[in-house]
């Protein structure tokens, strides 16, 4: 059930916090070319770019279009915890990564309060309310509707508001992205607008760029956009190799260095990769514990540590996975500093 009273005061906060920013009337007639009205690229660009991002807390509630509400309860993997703020997600990421080839589960202690893409607060009483919210959030990512969290608008942003006859009627600077997403909603038929260009953004990536036309803001969309799909096909990769060296055993079929295989230094041990992130190497000698751990940006990495001064302790590094054959049971990698240093496991 949505909280009325409260979306009421949120939309016209809102609304007063534009108008205070609303400039006298121009008198100066436009004849802006840039204009955008409610339906063009422009205005769904800006709206999606400014949805409320609930990105964030997918891990518990798997839903990109709604933002978890503080305090809840949640059980996750048969423990129940109660999250005051983000500061306890790490508490349930350890839960979570405690053993990496099992299937976490999250129940909520409902009722449980979230805040839409859209800025609203709504109270959600059972799993089947929660279940439809996920499902209207998959309806607007198949429409491209969902929104674009890729780039990070930085304000303020002054925004020229223009009649259809391309007469300046005035400006209005927006302070947050709540406020630019209800100045696009809230456009009329009768009214278009313009971006008073230059304007500064952040990409995902922590890159900031200057904007300065449609056009420019529409390509850095693109851009971004495109390059989180690759992480997100490096993060499916990622997974695929966790579950690929989860509760297996390896043999060292090449350890190269400048070209040359010192394989026959490992020929007597076998690496043993466990599901609670362990990595055990046994000979008929001699047993080492060590960790790995596996992680992705646009590559895919696997942190192997073993401790210094034993038999295996150059298979310590930091490894690009260079290629994943499950058919032949082999995976590849190459250090992350030292391309000439490359590494072949088959699994027995």
């Amino acid at each position: 059930m949505k909280k009325l009273k409260l979306i009421t005061v949120f939309a016209l906060t809102a609304i007063l916090g534009l108008t205070s920013c609303q400039s006298e009337e121009s008198t100066e007639v436009g004849s802006n070319p840039n204009t955008n009205s409610s339906t063009s690229p422009t205005a769904s660009n800006y709206e999606r770019a400014v949805m409320n991002d609930g990105s964030n807390d997918d891990f518990l509630d798997g839903n990109a279009c709604i933002e978890l509400l503080f305090p809840l309860i949640a059980t996750v993997n048969g423990q129940q915890v109660t999250l005051l703020s983000s500061l306890d997600f790490s508490t349930v990421l350890n839960i979570m990564g405690a053993l990496n080839d099992d299937s976490d589960s999250v129940t909520f202690n409902f009722p449980i309060s979230v805040i839409t893409s859209t800025y609203l607060e709504v109270v959600v009483n059972n799993q089947s309310e929660l279940d439809a919210l996920n499902e209207e959030c998959e309806n607007a990512e198949s429409q491209g509707e969902d929104a674009i969290s890729c780039i990070d608008i930085q304000f303020p942003v002054t925004l020229l508001t223009y009649s259809v006859n391309l007469e300046q009627t005035g400006s209005v600077v927006v302070q947050s992205d709540e406020q630019l997403y209800m100045f696009m909603t809230g456009l009329q038929a009768d009214e278009l607008f313009a971006v008073d260009y230059p304007i500064s953004a952040t990409f995902s990536n922590g890159t900031t760029i200057q904007i300065n036309s449609d056009t420019e803001f529409q390509n850095s969309i693109t851009e971004c956009v495109q390059f989180e799909e690759e992480e997100q096909e490096e993060e499916d990769t990622a997974d695929e190799v966790e579950a690929f060296l989860s509760g297996a055993t390896f043999i060292v079929e090449t350890y190269t260095i400048d070209g040359v295989n010192t394989a026959n230094n490992y020929i007597d041990w076998s690496i043993e990769f466990t599901n609670d992130l362990k990595v055990i190497a046994t000979s008929s000698l001699d047993e080492v514990e060590g960790t790995y751990a596996v992680s992705s940006e646009i590559e895919t990495f696997v942190n192997i540590t073993f401790p210094s001064n034993t038999a295996v302790s150059d298979l310590d590094e930091d490894w690009i996975v260079s290629s994943l054959n499950t058919d032949a049971d082999i995976i590849s990698f190459t250090s992350k500093t030292d391309a000439s240093i490359t590494l072949y496991l088959m699994k027995i």
